[in-house]
Formats: C-alpha cells, structure tokens, sequence
C-alpha cells in the first residue's frame, strides 16, 4: 500500500511504502530505481499489527520503478501501485508516480 504526502512546495513527495503481516518473511526490503535497487539502503520496519512500513522522500514529477525483496531471495509487488510494468527479467516492476 503507497501512502504520498507532498511538500508544500510540490517538489518532494514523502511516501510510505507498507506490506501487509501476511507477507511471509523474516526481512523485507524496499529496492528501485531511487536507491540504486541497493538491497541494504531501505529496509522495511515491522509495526505493532505485524505489517511493516518505510518512508522515503522522492523528487516530484517522476515516475520510479521499484519492488519489494523478501529475505534476500524472492521478489514482491506492491498491492497498489500507480501501474506495473514489464521488466527485462520478464516479470513486473510497480510504478510509482509522484
């Protein structure tokens, strides 16, 4: 789930990528186009309901691929994405726009 809260200015969108308790993993971490896909950059903080949440400040007026990685090893999308799109490794990014 994608929650976007944008600047006054308008030129940064701070959004909170959340995945819900059932998502089976130990470590889940937010990878895209905005942090390199660096696995170590936006690790995901699990809350009291068993979701887990990461905040991230985004320049606004562009549109970021990105996906979740589960323990190190298996991909997930987002429930809500603004549009999935093809990737060269023949499965979908999420897309997000700010």
């Amino acid at each position: 789930m994608l929650k976007k809260n944008y600047s006054k200015t308008g030129t940064s969108c701070r959004v909170t990528f959340k995945v819900p308790a059932e998502l089976e993993a130990e470590r889940v971490a937010l990878l895209g186009e905005f942090n390199e896909w660096d696995a170590d950059s936006h690790p995901l903080k699990k809350l009291k309901d068993g979701s887990r949440s990461v905040t991230v400040s985004l320049d606004a007026g562009n549109d970021y691929r990105f996906r979740y990685l589960l323990d190190g090893e298996r991909w997930a999308n987002d429930e809500t994405p603004d549009r999935l799109v093809p990737n060269q490794y023949g499965s979908r990014d999420c897309l997000i726009t700010v």
